[in-house]
Parts: C-alpha cells; structure tokens; sequence
C-alpha cells in the first residue's frame, strides 16, 4: 500500500536551523540503537557540525531521557523492552512535538463522533484539542484523558473509563478494560504507541496494555497512530498492531527519511507536523 506524505510548510531560516537540529538528534538517536552508543568526534565529522553542536544535541537529549552521556559520546539508556516510563516521565519529553501532532490528530474528528483513546501523553495531548468539539463520545482507558474531558466545561461530551489494573502511565488494562471494549464501536480510534518498527509494528512495554490496545483497535472502524519521531527503532516487549493496521500515523518532520519510506510503504496516509515555532 502506498501513503501519501503530507509536510506541513517549514520557512525561513529559524524554522530550518529547527528542522536540521532535530534531524540531527534523530540520526544521533538511530545509531544508538543500531550500535548501542556514539562519539563526539564520529558524529562531527559525519554530520559535518562542531563539537560543541553535537554536545549541546546530547545534552537535549539525556535530558529528554533518551541516551546517557558518557565521556567521549553518548550511550542507549539502560532500560529493556520491559522498562515503562512514568506519565510524569514521558510528559516532559518532545512537547513541542507532541502539541504540534495532537492539532492535526484532533482536525480530523467530527462533531457527534464516538472515538476511541488509548493512554499515553500524545493522546492526552489531543484530548486537550478536543474540548470544543460538540457531542463527542470518547471512551478511553486513559485515567488522565478522562479525568480531562470529564472535568472541561461546556462540549456536551460523553467520556466513557474503562475498568482495570492501573500501569504507571496511568492506562487501565487487562480483562476488565478488554470486556468493556468488546462490545463497543467507534468512528476512530487515536493511539499512542511506546515504540513502532518496521518489523515489530508498533509496541508497548506492558504485556496487558498490549491486549487492551487491540481490543480497542478491534473496535474501531480506523486507526490513528499518533507517534513522534523519537518512538521510530523503539521496541516493547510485546506488539500491538502491525504498520499495516493503520488507516494514518501522524509524526513529526524529525522523524528519518528512512523510516518516512517505511511508513509510506505499509501505511495509508503519513502526516509530518512540524514542530518549528512561528517566526
């Protein structure tokens, strides 16, 4: 299947240092997790930048918790595929990102629709763009999207919470959220994922999240995978969904060329936001 690749305009000279430091840090992030670590003077001379540009790009990101320094580069942070960070965790990380995805993800949802969002801080992101749309029925296993919708003014919305164990990113999982989500039918569901690979699909690092992320796919007419650039190579110890089960995955513009080809080869429609703020 082949997708269409949406970019969102980049201009002026602000906006492409923007683009060409996340490019960066986005290669910096691939080769760690092909090669498990990377040095200063490598990347210097590769990305053709100084020493001081890649130091401040792996500060960024030890600070964003995706790789520890070490003296002379930089290396994967030690978590394994069963490591699941905190809501709190994950909130302080690619905001600007996540802000620009979630604002395309909520211009797709209609007046009246019933849609489906599963947990994470992207999909609590478009939960907040999602407050002056009319009669929309959201059911979610997401604590904090609940608690959102039910508590924000006006909307005439209807918030449906699943039962079930509560994960430390605040998603209620296993049999009870399955059950709940067997009987129901919706327009679109959004979904945040931990990870997405070419062969792995997209992953969690929660063995339960996993089951109740496909029974809320199975109960959606189409599928919204929200995802920034940072979850491309990630991979959790247990697959949700195949990239071929996606009607759409919406990004960021940092997200690699290479992965863009992947998406755009197994994906429907591949959305680039861009993050760049305005002059």
């Amino acid at each position: 299947m082949h997708g269409t690749i949406h970019h969102i305009g980049v201009a002026g000279q602000r906006e492409t240092d923007k683009v060409l430091q996340l490019q960066r840090q986005a290669y910096i992030l691939s080769m760690i997790r092909r090669t498990g670590g990377v040095r200063v003077s490598d990347l210097v001379g590769e990305l053709n930048v100084s020493d001081m540009t890649i130091r401040r790009d792996l500060e960024v990101l030890e600070e964003r918790g995706l790789l520890e320094r070490v003296h002379g580069g930089a290396t994967a942070v030690r978590n394994g595929t069963s490591h699941e960070p905190s809501f709190a965790d994950k909130s302080t990380r690619l905001q600007a990102e996540k802000e620009a995805i979630a604002a395309l993800a909520a211009a797709m949802v209609r007046p009246g629709s019933a849609i489906g969002m599963s947990a994470g801080t992207t999909t609590f992101a478009v939960a907040h763009n999602l407050i002056d749309v009319p009669g929309l029925t959201v059911v979610t296993n997401s604590v904090r999207v609940a608690e959102l919708l039910h508590r924000a003014p006006g909307g005439n919305r209807t918030v449906v919470l699943t039962g079930g164990m509560l994960t430390p990113s605040d998603a209620l999982v296993g049999p009870f959220a399955v059950s709940a989500l067997q009987a129901t039918h919706l327009d679109l569901v959004f979904m945040g994922v931990h990870g997405m690979d070419a062969k792995s699909g997209f992953t969690t690092p929660n063995l339960l999240e996993a089951e109740t992320d496909r029974a809320l796919i199975a109960a959606g007419n189409q599928l919204v995978v929200v995802a920034d650039h940072s979850k491309w190579g990630m991979v959790g110890i247990s697959s949700i969904a195949r990239l071929e089960e996606a009607d759409a995955v919406i990004t960021d513009t940092a997200l690699p060329h290479e992965a863009q080809t992947v998406l755009e080869e197994h994906v429907g429609e591949v959305v680039l936001a861009d993050a760049s703020p305005p002059v």
